[in-house]
């Protein structure tokens, strides 16, 4: 897998981490891939300090991180933050995954 285009972070992704002050602790959004999941492949998505190696993508005075191993898995996509009826939460819109679980968390490529 080869990485074409990094992911986008969206707007609203940035404004709801300055909403909870992520970079007032020096904390940044991770998004990582890791083997696993009812698809195959799943997202680890946590507050996280920024390692030497990861894309640093940077708004709202913000930062979205990603390590160098979850990259290509990440090419093209959008990190995002809906608001449903059943919560809120961060997410993913991967061309990149065949296919997905419900939950939203495992995928397939």
């Amino acid at each position: 897998m080869e990485l074409s285009v990094p992911p986008r972070v969206t707007p609203r992704a940035f404004e709801r981490l300055a909403e909870i002050g992520a970079s007032d602790d020096g904390k940044a959004l991770r998004v990582a891939v890791e083997g696993g999941g009812c698809s195959g492949f799943q997202y680890q998505i946590e507050l996280d300090a920024p390692a030497e190696g990861d894309l640093i993508l940077e708004g709202e005075g913000q930062k979205v991180v990603v390590d160098e191993v979850s990259l290509p898995f990440l090419a093209n996509a959008v990190i995002d933050f809906t608001e449903e009826l059943v919560g809120s939460r961060f997410t993913i819109e991967n061309p990149n995954a065949s296919s997905s679980c419900g939950c939203g968390v495992s995928f397939s490529m």
